[in-house]
């Protein structure tokens, strides 16, 4: 399978991105928010990929991050989401929209997606609510290097830690939280929502602040 591809954009489109490797093009299928993120014709590229695969269809589909990723394989996953289907979802929440909406329940996000009606919403949260901790604590420092030097098509991604932007704090920050509390026992379903609430809270600056925030949520009611 081929799991990243690195080389120079040809040319953009809202979709798709064409991208240029040692003389072979390669069309690499985007969600609106990628493209909109992607550096201009000539410029060097770099996406994790996942490859469809059919009788007589053979489609590659990018992501910036492994975590991207891994939310849309867990989103084709879902009966009904096919890989366009979870671009038009991750285009429209990003992955860290995506990991709320599921872990609060709201699928009313999930279905502002074009494309993705009320009863595929509703089942896409039935579904992965308890699957999305798992993704969530991933958090967002997996990223690409778009190097030229690194110019090729990799079977397996080869991720670098980096430090998150400053413009998304909170992804690690919610990753940590997370981590944190399913540590101290609670349930992971349990945790996701209550840090997801938590990080509404402007005041949730840093992961200590998110965690006691959280722990509120999640302390018994009188």
């Amino acid at each position: 399978m081929i799991g990243r591809i690195a080389g120079t954009i040809l040319h953009r489109a809202m979709d798709h991105v064409l991208i240029d490797v040692r003389g072979v093009g390669y069309i690499v299928h985007v969600s609106t928010r990628t493209a909109s993120s992607l550096p201009p014709v000539g410029e060097a590229c770099a996406l994790y990929t996942d490859l469809l695969v059919r009788e007589d269809l053979l489609q590659l589909f990018g992501f910036p991050t492994l975590l991207e990723k891994e939310w849309h394989r867990l989103l084709t996953s879902v009966q009904g989401i096919g890989a366009k289907a979870s671009l038009a979802i991750l285009g429209t929440l990003g992955p860290e929209g995506l990991g709320r909406a599921l872990a609060l329940g709201d699928a009313s996000a999930i279905k502002a997606a074009p494309g993705v009606g009320p009863k595929l919403a509703q089942r896409v949260v039935m579904e992965l609510k308890d699957k999305a901790p798992t993704v969530m604590a991933m958090g967002g420092t997996l990223t690409v290097d778009t190097a030229p030097s690194d110019e090729g098509i990799e079977t397996a991604p080869k991720p670098r830690i980096r430090p998150a932007p400053a413009a998304t704090p909170k992804v690690n920050f919610t990753a940590e939280a997370l981590s944190a509390l399913t540590n101290l026992g609670y349930n992971p379903s349990e945790a996701a929502s209550a840090v997801a609430q938590a990080a509404e809270n402007p005041e949730a600056t840093d992961t200590a602040k998110l965690i006691r925030a959280a722990l509120r949520l999640l302390a018994p009611k009188d």
